[in-house]
């Protein structure tokens, strides 16, 4: 049986004379890159500069809009309503669209930051409503959810591809969502659990949660972080776990 996945890491998050992440070295491991709009996180130098270090290491590009929360980093929840989910969405994608069209690229895909993201994996109104934005927008893009979450039913109700995102570095709960960051043990630190965590989700559609119970999961694209201290080594350790496993990893555009 052959097993392909996409690899996605979120970029373009610094700020000003803020410098984060990596992005330069981590896209030569990663197949599709989230990058930040100008709510949690970028600026339009940054966004520039991102989406032309994609392309030219042909990496699909998407927009990762949040909410509007630099101090927070967008990792904060806020009670917005379906307008201003949609809004913020039509507003941030139209931006980082903007230059991937300037740099003669193409939008690949769209991937909702943080509290944004995990509001609406489990509210079903705010994940239509930035579905219908995707969607209005250009109906080709691929619209990335926690596998299993309202937002991949929203947009597969709504007529876009989805993708089905698992975490290679965060730890699950019962109900298939992510352990809060606020909680113990939401992050797995060590890297060989966190490789052996990925390998089993893809090819065993199945995840441990803190409770020592499986739960079952699709893995069509893998998030790794790229503000962590060792993201580098951790994106380098995982492409090569992959390929070892008989993993190909393949832009999701490809194979969605």
């Amino acid at each position: 049986m052959s097993y392909k996945v996409d690899l996605n890491c979120d970029m373009g998050e610094s700020f000003g004379a803020y410098q984060m992440g990596n992005d330069a070295e981590i896209l030569n491991f990663v197949t599709s890159a989230n990058i930040a709009c100008g709510f949690h996180a970028g600026d339009p130098a940054t966004m520039r500069k991102t989406v032309k270090m994609a392309l030219d290491k042909n990496v699909g590009i998407g927009a990762h809009p949040g909410l509007q929360d630099l101090v927070g980093f967008g990792r904060r929840n806020m009670a917005i309503s379906p307008q201003e989910a949609y809004d913020l969405t039509v507003y941030q994608i139209g931006a980082l669209s903007g230059f991937v069209q300037a740099e003669g690229g193409r939008l690949q895909h769209v991937k909702a930051h943080g509290a944004l993201y995990n509001m609406a994996a489990k509210n079903a109104v705010l994940s239509e409503a930035i579905a219908e934005a995707v969607y209005k927008i250009d109906p080709e893009l691929i619209l990335f959810g926690l596998s299993g979450s309202e937002l991949v039913k929203a947009g597969e109700k709504v007529g876009l591809r989805t993708a089905s995102e698992v975490f290679s570095d965060r730890t699950y709960q019962l109900d298939g969502s992510l352990t809060p960051r606020t909680e113990a043990n939401a992050l797995i630190t060590d890297t060989d659990s966190a490789l052996e965590q990925v390998i089993r989700m893809v090819k065993e559609n199945k995840v441990k949660t803190l409770q020592n119970q499986d739960v079952e999961l699709k893995a069509e694209t893998i998030c790794i972080h790229g503000d962590g201290v060792a993201a580098l080594e951790f994106a380098e350790s995982l492409s090569k776990s992959l390929s070892h496993a008989g993993i190909t990893i393949q832009k999701v555009e490809e194979f969605i």
